[in-house]
């Protein structure tokens, strides 16, 4: 396995999670445009859409990871019928996206490293940010992939990690990745 991250190619990834789902589970991934967004099917399209942002890799791993989580109730509702507050969040608001977010990020990071690239943990909340949050926050994401690892994750996350790695031959290295916390607050080079 290469320090080196692969280029962002997004084709692949498209293909994969659409080999696997679109059949078993009417849900396809698209890349979009400026903001990502789950879009139920409807009387214009009769497919589920999990759309990325501008086409980058990592967006698409991250709303992947939201729709690995979502139950079958969510998943009939415009973006599961979540809340989203932009930049600029308050503590306490801050305090209910990083509640929702930790699970989410933890399987984003799994899939990242089983695609063989490097994972960014993501506050998504630059104006707001304070001391001490970053750390837990990555202590939150990081309890997450242990329970993921250690207990059980969701069936569609696991099919999906599995073929990432069988896609992208990491099967090996990910299972000698350490997924420390230091790597999430950036002490540790993140791969």
């Amino acid at each position: 396995m290469s320090a080196e991250p692969l280029p962002d190619s997004y084709a692949d990834l498209v293909r994969l999670f659409n080999g696997l789902f679109q059949p078993s589970h009417a849900t396809i991934l698209v890349p979009g445009g400026d903001e990502p967004e789950y879009l139920p099917a409807d009387g214009e399209c009769r497919w589920n859409r999990i759309v990325f942002a501008h086409g980058f890799y990592a967006s698409a791993l991250h709303e992947v990871s939201h729709w690995c989580i979502a139950g079958h109730r969510r998943r009939q509702l415009y973006d599961y019928g979540y809340w989203y507050e932009p930049d600029g969040r308050d503590g306490d608001s801050q305090a209910m996206f990083e509640q929702v977010e930790a699970r989410p990020q933890a399987l984003e990071w799994l899939f990242t490293v089983a695609a063989g690239r490097r994972f960014h943990l993501s506050m998504d909340n630059l104006a707001g940010e304070v001391p001490g949050q970053r750390e837990r926050f990555a202590e939150r994401v990081h309890a997450e992939v242990r329970r993921c690892l250690d207990e059980a994750m969701p069936p569609r996350a696991a099919r999906f990690l599995d073929a990432l790695q069988a896609f992208y031959g990491t099967r090996h290295y990910f299972q000698g990745y350490p997924f420390t916390r230091a790597q999430l607050i950036g002490s540790e080079e993140v791969q």
